[in-house]
């Protein structure tokens, strides 16, 4: 028998169809996450030509988080058509995955059955995030579609602070007393109906209920029946309070590399667990919080936002940087003398402030990463900020070197090249100093270092590139 026959006889035996081909799965972008864009085309006439039949076949092979970007995608209009179409194939999987900036517009469009049914799917972590922001007669009817368990649940994670663990846990928690054997936790396990979906850890308790430890599911399987919980538990386990900051949370699963924790109340009690994608979320929104504000913008800023909303989260920044570049203006006009003798320094000004904001926000950067990393603290700051400081010096003398002979050999002046140079090593120095001193004052002072920073940092390297620049030339070049 050839090993095509043996194949062939294995899945004629197994009562498979040798010659049936597999369903393609849907085609993708480039970036192989993200609908392609004939697909969403084809969604887009679906809408207008009201083919409820179409759309839902489009959409049937494709996964939730990838539906609820179609949802974001769409425009009002199109949002309104999609919804009314596809109403009744929601489920809680889309739901959950609809960014919450239009999240409270889809909800109001959907069926009340639907919502319900779609919220009796979610796990009690996705519910609280789902209705957190809502007003209160929303919130009251989503928790109404609730079963009373569920409900006490998620109105217990709503009790806790904002942006704390408690309103990250999710309520549903698989536990076993640790002297049980893994036989009798395998046995329990195939017998209960109410386990979540998804779990990585069976949590040890007290008689308390105070978390003692945890094992793995793979090391559970792996181990024989006779062996005690408490002989296999693993090295990692660490319960998080009920009242931290999600923050904190998310650096501890990115620190101690947990795939998920315990949740305990004041008093060690466990009241929850959070696990490792709840925790990567929150560290995904805090780099997006911190590079929207390094910029000056709203950090509830999206996309789908309209221009209106858009311009009224831009202009209190853009009103605040008139300000700050005033202070530059009042620099320059102070050597109103020094410009009228020499035009062509006001061509130059640009090269030394521009280069200047670029240093500060780069150095900025790395600073405001840094304390979000926590790979900066003030017990090492000295050594950074000694670090940033030679490192500007280097930068200076490197582009001083490259404007003074550009100086010489295309405008025909040295001083004028030497002015440059001087004015771009004190500029660099003070880009790269406060680009790590700034931020750590905020720090210091208890605000966000990735809110104002930039706008500081800024404000310093135009000052003093302008200062330094017309300053050396008033002295030098007149």
């Amino acid at each position: 028998m050839t090993e095509q026959d043996g194949r062939d006889a294995t899945d004629q035996a197994a009562g498979t169809q040798v010659d049936k081909q597999p369903e393609r799965p849907p085609e993708r972008d480039e970036d192989g996450f993200l609908p392609r864009r004939e697909l969403l085309s084809q969604i887009d006439d679906a809408i207008e030509a009201e083919d409820g039949p179409t759309l839902n076949a489009l959409l049937e092979p494709m996964h939730g988080a990838d539906i609820a970007d179609i949802i974001e995608k769409l425009s009002p209009a199109e949002r309104r058509g999609f919804l009314r179409l596809y109403s009744g194939e929601i489920d809680g999987e889309i739901l959950s995955e609809i960014d919450e900036s239009i999240r409270e517009e889809v909800l109001e469009q959907l069926p009340r059955e639907v919502v319900a049914e779609a919220v009796r799917e979610m796990d009690s972590d996705d519910v609280v995030d789902l209705i957190e922001d809502l007003d209160q007669p929303e919130r009251e009817e989503i928790l109404s579609a609730l079963d009373d368990s569920d409900r006490v649940a998620v109105e217990q994670a709503l009790a806790y602070p904002e942006y704390s663990a408690g309103r990250l846990m999710q309520s549903e928690v698989v536990t076993a007393p640790e002297h049980w054997t893994v036989g009798e936790t395998i046995d329990f396990l195939r017998a209960e109906e109410w386990l979540p979906d998804q779990f990585y850890h069976i949590i040890l308790v007290d008689p308390r209920r105070h978390p003692i430890s945890y094992v793995t599911l793979g090391r559970l399987l792996a181990s024989p029946r006779d062996i005690p919980l408490r002989d296999i538990t693993e090295d990692s386990f660490r319960t998080i309070s009920a009242f931290a900051d999600e923050g904190d949370v998310a650096y501890a699963f990115n620190q101690y590399h947990l795939i998920s924790a315990p949740v305990v109340d004041a008093d060690d009690r466990l009241v929850g667990v959070i696990t490792m994608d709840d925790a990567m979320s929150v560290l995904d929104e805090e780099h997006e919080e911190d590079f929207l504000r390094m910029a000056r913008v709203s950090d509830d800023s999206h996309v789908s936002d309209g221009p209106f909303q858009t311009a009224r989260q831009r202009l209190p920044w853009l009103m605040i940087n008139l300000v700050t570049a005033s202070i530059s203006a009042l620099v320059i006009a102070q050597f109103e003398a020094t410009l009228a003798s020499l035009v062509i320094l006001a061509a130059l000004m640009p090269i030394v402030a521009s280069t200047g904001g670029i240093a500060g926000t780069q150095s900025l950067a790395v600073a405001v990463r840094g304390l979000a990393t926590r790979e900066l603290t003030f017990s090492n700051a000295r050594r950074v900020i000694w670090r940033e400081l030679f490192a500007g010096l280097l930068n200076g003398l490197g582009l001083a070197v490259i404007l003074t002979l550009a100086g010489f050999f295309i405008l025909g002046s040295l001083k004028i090249g030497l002015v440059l140079g001087m004015a771009m090593i004190a500029n660099q120095i003070v880009a790269a100093m406060g680009g790590v001193l700034v931020p750590l004052g905020l720090t210091r002072l208890g605000l966000d270092p990735a809110l104002a920073s930039g706008t500081f940092v800024t404000t310093m390297t135009d000052v003093m590139g302008f200062f330094a620049f017309l300053g050396l030339a008033s002295v030098v070049l007149l």
